[in-house]
């Protein structure tokens, strides 16, 4: 068993200004860790997610092959009945798939409870998990809660946000952000919470009530673009350029070479003037 510990977390408003830190509640937040039962619980939910449809063909069900594709006797080779065998390309699949695979699993009430908290706490021993005070949408706006992960400094990684129950509104606003899931606190399961790297948790949701602080709008922060991480041939393609730069660069800066000196005796020549061809003399009558 674990010792008991009391966590503490990190507290803002809805707008991202700082509060008091905020003590987590031991019920959930006792730091127990039991990573078997995490494994277990996130297995049977990917497992449960499969639906098992593939489907193949045996040689009953493959088009063709009705006729005998050469005679029984006289030909020398093997008899042959039908070209949807399957010994031949195409036919018909021995022992396959036929869609009526149950992939599930099912995992005890308290197990899936355990796996739950585990992942709350390893997140808590972490200091990932940043407690806000209340999330009043009056009407869903992505911009508004992209500017409370930027102030947050956690615009670049995989949030979770976990609300006092359904806010539809809170929902989506984060809907359009491909790393950020918002759910309902009593929803979240462990797959979840081990996805993300940092966790946002409404007060009311884990028990503790924040009274409002009034604040002043605050400034837009402007936030960096995750680049797309480059692909192998991306790599070589952008090495090869760089290289052929490079080289351009080198062409250029590469002093013009002279042309060799000419030997004197040529030089000469060419200055001599050329004899004149004699005329060719008369015949005489």
């Amino acid at each position: 068993m674990a010792d008991t510990m009391q966590f503490e977390a990190a507290a803002y408003t809805a707008l991202g200004t700082p509060r008091e830190k905020v003590s987590l509640p031991q019920a959930t937040f006792d730091g127990t860790v039991n990573v078997p039962v995490m494994q277990q619980a996130v297995k049977a939910m990917l497992a449960n997610q499969r639906q098992g449809t593939a489907y193949t063909k045996t040689r009953g069900l493959v088009v063709g092959g009705n006729q005998k594709p050469w005679k029984q006797k006289g030909t020398g080779r093997a008899r042959q009945g039908s070209t949807r065998a399957p010994n031949w390309p195409g036919g018909g699949t021995v022992f396959g798939p036929h869609g009526d695979r149950n992939y599930s699993q099912t995992v005890p009430k308290q197990v899936r409870q355990l796996a739950r908290k585990s992942a709350l706490n390893a997140r808590a021993r972490e200091n990932a998990v940043i407690v806000i005070d209340q999330f009043t949408y009056d009407a869903p706006k992505t911009s508004r809660l992209h500017q409370l992960l930027a102030r947050l400094d956690v615009a670049d990684q995989n949030v979770l946000i976990l609300t006092d129950g359904v806010k539809q509104n809170v929902y989506l606003s984060g809907r359009n952000l491909p790393q950020v899931r918002v759910m309902p606190f009593a929803d979240v399961s462990t797959y979840e919470v081990l996805w993300s790297d940092v966790v946002l948790v409404e007060a009311s949701a884990i028990g503790q009530a924040l009274a409002p602080v009034a604040e002043k709008a605050m400034d837009k922060v402007k936030v960096k673009k995750a680049s797309a991480p480059k692909t192998p041939k991306a790599k070589k393609a952008a090495e090869t350029s760089k290289k052929a730069t490079a080289k351009k660069a080198a062409v250029k800066k590469a002093p013009a070479k002279k042309a060799p000196a000419k030997p004197a005796a040529a030089a000469a020549a060419k200055k001599a003037p050329a004899k004149k061809a004699a005329a060719p003399k008369k015949k005489g009558k």
